[in-house]
């Protein structure tokens, strides 16, 4: 049976966990999109010593054991490699995790009046619960292309002196109707538009509102109407992420799917030492919607950084490319449905992760009779036990939920197909996907301990 960690800490492991959840949480606050992401990794990554891997290929370099080095795809995914001794064809250990996280996108036709009041339509990405984004303060993050290739970076609602946006829901006196309806059903897709603005610019005929919601866009930020079209704006929730609890022994927050696993990630990947294997930190986009597009785990962009490290490695056969994907191992570093008591009819309590209980291993998500699922091999959960236990990392087996109740999908299906060992190893969320999540800052330390033994030992 395993115990919650707390229970083992010393002083120096709280003060430990205490000092990487405070970083964690500066960066989940800062990073709510993932191109926010890719830019804060490439930067801390710099600092440690990383060259990117485009301007080695230009210059013709080839890459000695301990080299680090790393290559981002369209500001969205991230692809980071320490070089080892050994040959590469012998595989690497690898950690991936998704940098994306269920959210509201804007149209690419978005802005429109209606009653005097201002709106941008919204297209909401990922699986959510959409009556749960409704009257909550919201932030407006991302980029918006010009036609002259300049990129605007779009951040409003964060600073406290930002305004916020705000999607309105009925009220309750009138909401008879409304409550009868099933949840799914009570606020559709097409009810999620943000309300930008009220006042009437004067001289204006016709969507008063509107324009001077457009003068000010275009006086503060530079963007015209049209330019929308070429915009990738994400409206998530607005303000930090904070300690939650009395104790403050668990983190509030958005995003935490899967930015919990992929900061840990991270940062054990700056911390790994030169190996035998060649270490890998890869963290990709899309996942909440298939793992699809150039900067999904579909793409063929990890594959494509392989084969490129492989040349400058001296080897540049495609039989190179195949030995090498097929002889590294992988932790698939996302997120797990964390046990509810207030919900517990959703859970089959022998098989779930709790709060507080360390790294989880699930050996296989999909939904129902496993569809969808990569289901690891015994041997590589063997073998992952005894790192674990070896470095005394605290870790718990478990499924998502019971088994006809739904289920979910990871990136490990997509890299079992080059023949690796992938399992999904990543942090307990309580109430995952929604506006704000929860998980235990124990958790975050085990998982950053696991992932470290892991690149070190596999």
């Amino acid at each position: 049976m395993r115990t919650n960690a707390w229970l083992k800490y010393e002083e120096t492991e709280r003060s430990a966990t205490e000092i990487l959840a405070n970083r964690y949480k500066d960066f989940l606050s800062n990073c709510k999109t993932e191109r926010e992401c890719t830019d804060y990794f490439v930067k801390e990554a710099e600092k440690n010593g990383y060259q990117s891997l485009e301007v080695l290929i230009e210059k013709g370099e080839k890459l000695q054991p301990g080299d680090r080095i790393y290559a981002s795809c369209m500001g969205k995914a991230l692809a980071l490699f320490r070089i080892g001794t050994g040959p590469l064809t012998d595989g690497m250990n690898i950690l991936c995790a998704h940098i994306d996280s269920p959210r509201l996108d804007l149209k690419q036709n978005p802005l429109y009046e209606d009653s005097e009041m201002a709106f941008l339509d919204t297209h909401y990405y990922g699986g959510i619960k959409k009556y749960q984004w409704v009257t909550i303060p919201l932030a407006l993050h991302g980029v918006v292309a010009k036609k002259d290739g300049t990129v605007l970076t779009v951040n409003i609602g964060e600073d406290e002196n930002d305004p916020v946006v705000y999607v309105t829901d009925l009220l309750i006196h009138l909401a008879g109707q409304q409550m009868e309806k099933k949840a799914s059903e009570a606020v559709t897709g097409e009810n999620l538009d943000i309300l930008v603005g009220s006042i009437p610019l004067k001289g204006e005929e016709k969507d008063a509102v509107k324009a001077n919601v457009l003068r000010l866009l275009k006086e503060k930020y530079g963007i015209e109407e049209e330019d929308f079209i070429s915009a990738e704006i994400e409206a998530v929730p607005a303000g930090p992420a904070r300690d939650c609890g009395l104790d403050r022994s668990m983190i509030a927050g958005y995003g935490h799917d899967d930015r919990v696993c992929a900061y840990p990630s991270f940062v054990a990947m700056m911390e790994a030492e030169t190996g035998v294997r060649t270490s890998c930190c890869l963290l990709v986009d899309k996942e909440e919607i298939g793992s699809v597009g150039a900067t999904g785990m579909q793409s063929m962009f990890f594959e494509n950084m392989v084969a490129e490290v492989l040349a400058l490695s001296g080897e540049e056969s495609g039989l190179a490319l195949r030995r090498t994907l097929a002889r590294s191992k992988m932790l698939s570093s996302d997120v797990s449905a964390a046990y509810d008591p207030a919900y517990s009819e959703a859970f089959e309590k022998k098989n779930c992760a709790f709060l507080g209980q360390g790294l989880v291993i699930n050996k296989y998500t999909g939904a129902r009779g496993k569809s969808g699922s990569n289901d690891a091999n015994a041997e590589y959960l063997a073998q992952l036990r005894r790192i674990f236990d070896d470095n005394q990392v605290s870790f718990q087996t478990a499924e998502l939920g019971k088994v006809d109740f739904g289920g979910g999908g990871t990136i490990a299906y997509i890299a079992a197909l080059y023949g690796m060992e992938v399992v999904d190893s990543g942090v307990a969320v309580l109430s995952m996907h929604a506006p704000c999540e929860i998980i235990s800052k124990a958790d975050l330390f085990e998982a950053q301990k696991g992932y470290a033994a892991f690149l070190k030992d596999a």
